[in-house]
């Protein structure tokens, strides 16, 4: 029986390193946004920060959360991977470092602001994402 707990600390170590993965936890409080949440981007087992990426067919835009305090926005969906530093990339400047950085774009306003967190592996933001104006008879979520 000595085993049970040592199983039971292994597999609680194991979700714990899970949760703390990158992940975005969206809120829906404001129905005029098409996303709105906290991104929390850590290090992976490669030593790498993790990226998300989020196609928005409403506004026919790619939207790059991560890695680390990278932001990228391109026109039109695609499946290859796109470089930040491109001229592509809407968001210029393209890195949060501090702060808040607010792009007004010609579809839609994207924000990013640092969150904090107690995790020297992890940057953490919240993040919105308005279109400025919402197509008629579509709805966003």
């Amino acid at each position: 029986m000595k085993t049970r707990p040592r199983v039971f600390a292994i597999a609680a170590a194991l979700a714990a390193s899970a949760a703390v993965r990158a992940q975005y936890t969206p809120f829906h409080h404001d129905p005029k946004f098409l996303l709105e949440g906290h991104w929390q981007s850590c290090v992976d087992n490669t030593g790498r920060f993790d990226e998300k990426i989020y196609d928005q067919p409403q506004l026919d835009i790619e939207v790059h959360l991560g890695p680390g305090d990278e932001f990228a926005v391109f026109r039109g969906i695609k499946d290859d991977h796109r470089d930040h530093r491109s001229p592509e990339n809407l968001l210029q400047p393209y890195r949060v470092r501090a702060g808040r950085q607010r792009w007004e774009l010609a579809d839609f306003v994207f924000e990013v602001a640092h969150a904090g967190g107690s995790r020297h592996d992890c940057r953490s933001f919240w993040i919105t994402l308005e279109p400025k104006r919402q197509p008629t008879g579509r709805p966003w979520h």
